[in-house]
């Protein structure tokens, strides 16, 4: 059971089972990363965008809210205090979310105390799941090298240091470039949940997600 449970994550990641490929009886995954400073947008509207989806396909897609390693309560960008009820467990995870948050600020709570940790780095880099940086989430995943030579996206103030640090910066709403999925933008985290909702679950749940949510998708979804 083990071994076909690391097979299937690794296929997911690559993106080697195509569309639709979530279903009740071999759910997708989906582990959201919280910090301290996280902003409250980046991680919460995949949280709820993912838990609809999870709703409307009968189990289709599980998330669950992780910190780096164990179970905290985070207080967020503007003070909203969350109790994270689980470690990070990357062998439980076939997509891990990667919010953002206090980017401007390299001394206060956010993205740059995990930029600074070398051992979540490490983890994050050896992590077979698919990684999604919603906003400057991207920033943690290019310390971990993993935009290094890829294709990808984060917030506006951000972008000259991800070409920087050698990502191919795409100016999309979404950038999908196979086991990397980034959103520009603090509100991105709906795009990107809805893609990845449309991927792995199917167009049909994602349309019916956008028709409960009264929401639209904005930008375009750059695709390798």
């Amino acid at each position: 059971m083990e071994r076909r449970t690391f097979l299937r994550a690794s296929a997911l990641s690559l993106g080697l089972t195509g569309t639709a490929t979530a279903t009740a009886a071999t759910p997708l995954r989906v582990q959201v990363l919280m910090f301290e400073g996280v902003e409250e947008q980046d991680f919460i509207a995949p949280v709820e965008v993912l838990g609809l989806a999870g709703k409307l396909s009968n189990g289709a897609i599980r998330t669950t809210l992780v910190s780096t390693d164990r179970p905290r309560t985070v207080t967020c960008t503007y003070g909203t205090k969350v109790d994270v009820p689980n470690g990070w467990s990357p062998g439980e995870a076939d997509v891990l979310v990667v919010p953002g948050g206090g980017y401007a600020n390299p001394g206060g709570p956010g993205v740059h105390p995990l930029i600074r940790d070398r051992s979540f780095l490490r983890g994050l880099a050896e992590s077979d799941a698919l990684k999604a940086g919603i906003c400057t989430g991207t920033m943690i995943l290019s310390a971990a090298g993993i935009t290094q030579g890829r294709n990808a996206t984060t917030h506006s103030a951000a972008k000259a240091d991800l070409a920087a640090q050698g990502a191919t910066v795409i100016n999309a709403r979404v950038v999908d470039d196979g086991d990397l999925i980034t959103g520009g933008g603090i509100t991105s985290g709906l795009e990107v949940a809805l893609w990845l909702v449309e991927r792995f679950a199917g167009a049909q749940v994602a349309q019916r997600a956008e028709t409960v949510l009264e929401y639209e998708r904005r930008g375009t979804v750059w695709r390798s």
